[in-house]
């Protein structure tokens, strides 16, 4: 509902610019253009996710591998202990523990598929245990600020767009994006510790917040230590390094697993065959309302007026045309994936614009979808704190992809 009316509104905003710009500056072209725009975007879109196809394929083949090698289930029990003290109301070694790690590590390896019914079933395992079934108990929020939070650790759909628009490097934006998740949900979890009196300093949970934080730290230094050039060798390196492994690892435990990993290959990548043909009309809609908004100028005077806020308190303006993207996040995972994609069509894959739109869509969730799913599907009414720590969480993560674009790529 809510992209609906995200959609009707640039529309609309784009015929009013159109027609200021008509009687106004007697700009005569300018419906033409507007127009032009729409039949454009629709060859655009249409081209965009044809060409996903391939990389769709390979990378849901490959997950696919890991899935059924059972990397899910050994990602689930290496964090039971952090868990188990995060979320302090679920008896210990209750079933729901089982589903929420599937919902995790399905979402930190980008098997969306399967991590949205998991997390269903983990959110009506846990109103189970809920005493007051109107209201979101601890557990629930905490859960749900995770998910929304948006940890992921390979940025499958990310990294085939970019292929597709011609990045030189697709993956280049992978250790970046990395860092932004983790800080964000870094905070979204401290945020619910804070609401919830939850103790940081259990010695379980405090050394995994150090080890990870002290790893990013790390990264971010030597990071801005390096020259410009080097930087991006070694953070390209590193990316390639990193996913060569993960895809050896799956393969490696599959066969562990006596799984037929050819086998296992062909059926996720028949997946992400539907996948890429199935996004094909939410995109074309996007795209035709982003350029609608585009070729009217209401973009570009939003961009310059963002651009003009961005030098006044000294933060570089070339960032500002991806304040968009940041902003139709929270709201609108379709919007957000247009804005991005729109970005790197007019900015350029490999430019700053582009590479931090690809690092702010893969930051953060959906924030307010994954609220009114989650708990919608169990009838909770009063979410409490949920809105306030994901909210937190976004913020972060916006801040946090700004910086690392900017010390990565700026």
């Amino acid at each position: 509902m809510l992209l609906n009316y995200i959609w009707i509104a640039l529309i609309l905003l784009a015929v009013i610019m159109g027609c200021v710009q008509f009687f106004a500056f007697g700009q005569t072209d300018i419906f033409s253009e507007i127009l032009n725009s729409t039949f454009a975007s629709a060859k655009n879109g249409f081209e965009i996710s044809l060409g996903l196809t391939g990389v769709l394929a390979l990378w849901m083949g490959i997950l696919n591998i890991g899935q059924k090698g059972g990397v899910v289930d050994t990602l689930s029990h290496g964090v039971a202990p952090f868990f188990r003290r995060i979320f302090p109301e679920i008896p210990n070694r209750h079933p729901v523990y089982g589903t929420m790690f599937m919902n995790f590590a399905a979402n930190m390896l980008g098997l969306d598929n399967a991590a949205t019914p998991m997390g269903l079933k983990a959110m009506s395992e846990l109103q189970t245990l809920n005493n007051d079934k109107s209201k979101a108990s601890n557990a629930m929020i905490m859960f749900v600020v995770l998910g929304a939070s948006g940890l992921t650790i390979i940025p499958t759909t990310i990294m085939a767009y970019r292929a597709q628009l011609g990045a030189a490097n697709p993956a280049d934006v992978f250790l970046p994006l990395l860092i932004a998740t983790y800080f964000s949900t870094l905070g979204g979890l401290l945020a619910c510790c804070a609401a919830q009196k939850i103790k940081i300093w259990d010695k379980v949970v405090l050394a995994v917040i150090l080890t990870l934080t002290a790893l990013v730290v790390l990264l971010l230094i030597l990071a801005k230590r390096l020259p410009e050039e080097a930087l991006t060798t070694v953070s390209a390196l590193i990316a390639s390094v990193i996913l060569l492994c993960v895809i050896c690892w799956f393969i490696i435990q599959a066969s562990i697993k006596k799984v037929n990993v050819y086998e296992a290959f062909i059926d996720g990548a028949k997946d992400g065959f539907k996948t890429a043909i199935g996004i094909i009309p939410y995109l074309i809609a996007i795209l035709i309302a982003v350029g609608m908004f585009r070729a009217s100028g209401a973009m570009g005077l939003l961009e310059q007026g963002l651009a003009y806020l961005f030098s006044l308190v000294g933060i570089n303006p070339d960032l500002s045309a991806a304040v968009p993207t940041a902003i139709m996040k929270p709201l609108s995972g379709s919007g957000a994936r247009g804005l991005m994609i729109e970005a790197m069509t007019t900015h350029g894959a490999d430019s700053l614009v582009g590479r931090l739109c690809c690092i702010l869509q893969g930051t953060t969730d959906t924030t307010f979808y994954v609220l009114a799913v989650y708990f919608g599907s169990v009838g909770i009414k009063d979410t409490r704190h949920a809105v306030a720590c994901c909210l937190v969480a976004d913020l972060i993560g916006v801040i946090a992809a700004f910086t690392v674009a900017n010390i990565f790529f700026g």
